[in-house]
């Protein structure tokens, strides 16, 4: 591993444990040349996962595109940055243990849905009217409705 101060190759570990509800390791090194520290991430390699959108398109599963959709639904909330990135990873780690090689977008929609209605309900009904393709006030009411009676 490179140190991302001096470049050079010289590092090593000097911590190391997994990272909780994530398929991931995080490493604590040192660079044996200048000295300083740094984390790495190591993420365990899984089936290509292909999801299946609503027009019937398939594209390559993409994390950001999860982060993306639920950081603007968050946007100007008090929520943790740690707090979204938990709900990111729960929600691909329930995508992975499905093991399946394709899953469908809704899927990965009712899942953001599920975890941002117990993060933030502003941030949920964000979230909801872009998914959901409220069409008019009376569908956006609705689904207001839905959730104030849970």
């Amino acid at each position: 591993m490179r140190c991302p101060f001096c470049n050079r190759d010289n590092t090593r570990v000097v911590d190391s444990r997994p990272v909780e509800e994530s398929n991931s390791i995080r490493r604590r090194r040192m660079c044996d040349h200048c000295g300083k520290r740094f984390t790495t991430y190591e993420k365990v390699e899984t089936i290509p996962l292909t999801v299946m959108k609503k027009d019937k398109s398939r594209e390559q599963y993409d994390r950001s595109k999860i982060e993306a959709g639920i950081v603007r639904a968050c946007y100007k909330r008090p929520i943790p940055v740690d707090a979204i990135e938990a709900l990111i990873d729960k929600i691909e780690s329930r995508i992975f243990h499905l093991e399946e090689r394709e899953i469908p977008s809704t899927m990965i929609g009712e899942l953001a849905m599920e975890g941002l209605e117990e993060l933030d309900a502003v941030a949920y009904v964000r979230f909801a009217s872009v998914y959901r393709e409220f069409k008019d006030v009376n569908t956006f009411m609705e689904e207001l409705q839905r959730f104030l009676k849970k």
